[in-house]
């Protein structure tokens, strides 16, 4: 009868221990979901603030490259002797081959990455998050900063000005006041300009496109990380 009664103790305590560690397994299992879960939301709150800024630098850059596509639409007609304004020959003469660089607020992804990438557990998240920063963003870089059809300053700049700052008007100050028309070139020089303005204005469409289509994906993915907080 006692080895009966204490075997039933033994039991007991054991399932008191039993159920003392799963529960506290379970408690700091439950801890460090919780540590994560917070942890998430700050690096995905840090994405989406910098999301918005990079936003805001690829609405700069588009207007850049617009104006550049301005300043080939003006150059054309000034190369085909028609009426332009000259008071606005300054700007045009600057946005043609001005160049644009991108600038990306990384510090959330890179916190991301520091953390592990499995920190965010919405698998569809975490591949639009991994894509944009790793892919889009390269290759927005890549193009503007490194591919070599876009580098207008270094590859149209020079020749352009060779041909066109003869027939540039200066003020006391040194800044461009006016545009001597029809301009003094000869037929092939207006060939090699055209050219020029064709290259130029496709290579800017084309990056228009690109930058259209990852302003898209921002804010796709603004919308799904605020969804995400949420829930």
């Amino acid at each position: 009868m006692k080895l009966k009664w204490k075997w039933r103790n033994y039991t007991m305590e054991f399932v008191s221990i039993f159920i003392a560690v799963i529960s506290a397994f379970a408690l700091n299992n439950w801890n460090e979901n919780r540590r994560d879960d917070q942890a998430a939301t700050k690096i995905l709150t840090e994405i989406s603030n910098g999301l918005q800024k990079d936003l805001g630098d690829i609405r700069i850059n588009v207007f850049g490259h617009k104006e550049g596509i301005k300043a080939c639409q003006y150059w054309r007609k000034v190369l085909a002797n028609e009426s332009v304004s000259t008071d606005s020959v300054g700007q045009h003469y600057l946005a043609l081959t001005r160049d644009f660089f991108s600038a990306q607020n990384n510090s959330g992804y890179e916190t991301l990455k520091s953390r592990g990438l499995e920190l965010i557990k919405n698998d569809s998240l975490r591949f639009n998050i991994i894509s944009l920063y790793e892919y889009d963003y390269e290759s927005l870089k890549t193009m503007e900063e490194n591919y070599f059809e876009m580098q207008f300053q270094e590859n149209y700049f020079k020749d352009f000005n060779r041909i066109i700052a003869p027939n540039l008007e200066f003020d006391e100050k040194g800044n461009i006041s006016s545009l001597n028309q029809p301009l003094n070139i000869s037929s092939e020089e207006k060939k090699v300009l055209l050219a020029y303005l064709w290259k130029i204005e496709i290579n800017r469409k084309f990056v228009l496109y690109y930058y259209g289509n990852v302003e898209k994906k921002i804010q796709s993915l603004t919308q799904s990380i605020k969804m995400e907080i949420k829930s």
